[in-house]
């Protein structure tokens, strides 16, 4: 039997991020750009969106400059369709939005709630809804969290609507595949601008992230890269309903470094 490697790669495909203008979506929107894919990065900026779409042309991609609100169905379809009629199609679509409210049970608010669940969870079923509609095959991959096995204080509609996520990767990978492939990433503590002042150097929670990864620091979101470039490729053919853990060993390790 003759082995033929696939090339890891996304060369050459056509990839959506949404909530691609900022954090680890802006981080894998340029890198799918850097490494030869066309790539739309939208949000519900047009400022963002403009700007990351003159980085992504630098980077040598093709790309749309359309916004999109995944809490409007509406929004979702014209950014879609705005894509495809450009484009040709979509082979990667990336689910990157993100909404946190800081509350605990018993402070929180049900307006809180319900709106962490719309961008997050139900925004992610909107939006993989829409587009498997219009995808003949190709790639899907939500952006999870491990905060949902890990129990953060302060994030209980974030964590648990994160944990929804990784839920319905599993369902939508059954009912979509083999055409479509659905795998959700879960970073570990990675820089952003939702992380800067609650887990910067020198507090608490940063303290505690240090103890019990391998590496001793924070992620950056360019090191979310690679996973997805893997999972959006050929090579992943054989990979789908899978959630894959990016967290240099937090959840691993329940003591942390000595």
């Amino acid at each position: 039997m003759t082995y033929e490697h696939t090339p890891v790669t996304v060369e050459g495909k056509r990839a959506v991020v949404i909530g691609g203008t900022s954090g680890i979506g802006r981080a894998l929107a340029r890198g799918f750009a850097a490494d030869g894919a066309d790539v739309v990065a939208t949000s519900r900026t047009e400022e963002r969106v403009a700007e990351t779409a003159a980085d992504l042309r630098d980077l040598g991609a093709e790309t749309v400059e359309v916004t999109c609100d995944v809490t409007d169905r509406e929004s979702i379809v014209e950014m879609r369709d705005a894509v495809i009629d450009e484009l040709g199609g979509v082979d990667v679509l990336v689910t990157s939005q993100s909404y946190i409210a800081r509350s605990t049970l018993s402070d929180g608010t049900e307006e809180e709630w319900q709106r962490v669940f719309d961008v997050q969870l139900d925004g992610t079923f909107r939006a993989i809804q829409l587009f498997a509609e219009r995808m003949d095959e190709g790639s899907i991959i939500p952006i999870s969290s491990i905060s949902n096995q890990t129990a953060i204080p302060n994030l209980v509609p974030y964590t648990t609507a994160k944990g929804g996520i990784d839920s319905f990767t599993r369902v939508a990978a059954k009912e979509l595949g083999p055409e479509i492939r659905v795998n959700a990433i879960k970073p570990g503590f990675v820089r952003s601008e939702q992380t800067t002042g609650t887990y910067d150097e020198g507090t608490d929670r940063n303290r505690e992230i240090v103890r019990r990864t391998v590496h001793g620091r924070m992620g950056e979101p360019e090191e979310i890269v690679g996973a997805a470039i893997y999972l959006a490729s050929d090579a992943a053919t054989y990979t789908t309903g899978s959630v894959l853990t990016v967290d240099d060993g937090f959840t691993a390790d329940a003591f942390g470094n000595e």
